[in-house]
C-alpha cells in the first residue's frame, strides 16, 4: 500500500470538528467554523489549508434533489468486465458520461457497481445500451431504486482514541 500525503497528519480535537462542521455545511464562514473550535479565522483557513492539501478534503459541493431537477430514476448497474486489462479503458469511457456519478469497483458477480441517475426509464435503457456497447463489457445487470430512506453524504470521523482508527488507516 502506498503512503499517503495524510498518514503523517495527526488529527486534534479542533481539526475533527472542524472536519465534522463542514461536511454538514461547508457555506459557514471562517468566523462561525473559528467559533466552534475556538480559534481566530485566520487560523481556521490555515488548518484548512493544511486539510485540503493532505488530501483529507477533496472539494466543497452542493448535495443537490435529482428529482426536482427531473432525474426521477436512481439505478445501481453491476458491469461484468470479460478480461482485467479491460476495466481502465471500461473506467476512462465512463467518466464522459454525466448519468453515473459513481463506480466502485467491487467483489461478488460484477466487476464494477455504478450508481447512475436519468430522466425517466427510456433514458436508463439508452444508458444501459451505451453501456453494454463498450468494449469489455460481458454483461449489466440494473436494480432500479424504489425507493431512499437514507443517503449519507457524510463520513463518521472517529475520535482520536478511537481504537479502530488505526486499524482502518493501515
Amino acid at each position: 500500500m502506498t503512503k499517503d500525503k495524510h498518514d503523517d497528519l495527526k488529527l486534534d480535537a479542533a481539526d475533527r470538528t472542524l472536519l465534522d462542521a463542514i461536511q454538514n455545511d461547508c457555506k459557514q464562514s471562517l468566523a462561525e467554523l473559528g467559533q466552534q473550535v475556538g480559534l481566530s479565522a485566520p487560523s481556521v483557513l490555515e488548518r484548512m489549508r493544511k486539510l485540503e492539501e493532505a488530501g483529507l478534503v477533496r472539494g466543497y459541493h452542493a448535495h443537490l434533489d435529482g428529482r426536482k431537477l427531473g432525474l426521477d430514476i436512481g439505478a445501481f448497474i453491476g458491469v461484468g468486465i470479460d478480461h482485467p486489462k479491460r476495466i481502465a479503458a471500461f473506467e476512462k469511457e465512463l467518466a464522459q458520461i454525466p448519468d453515473v456519478l459513481e463506480c466502485h469497483h467491487v467483489t461478488g458477480r460484477h466487476t464494477l457497481m455504478l450508481k447512475v441517475r436519468t430522466e425517466d426509464t427510456e433514458s436508463l435503457h439508452r444508458l444501459i445500451q451505451q453501456l453494454r456497447e463498450l468494449p469489455g463489457v460481458a454483461r449489466t445487470e440494473t436494480m432500479i431504486v424504489l425507493a431512499t430512506q437514507m443517503e449519507r453524504t457524510t463520513l463518521p470521523i472517529p475520535a482520536a482514541d478511537d481504537k479502530h482508527a488505526k486499524r482502518r488507516r493501515s
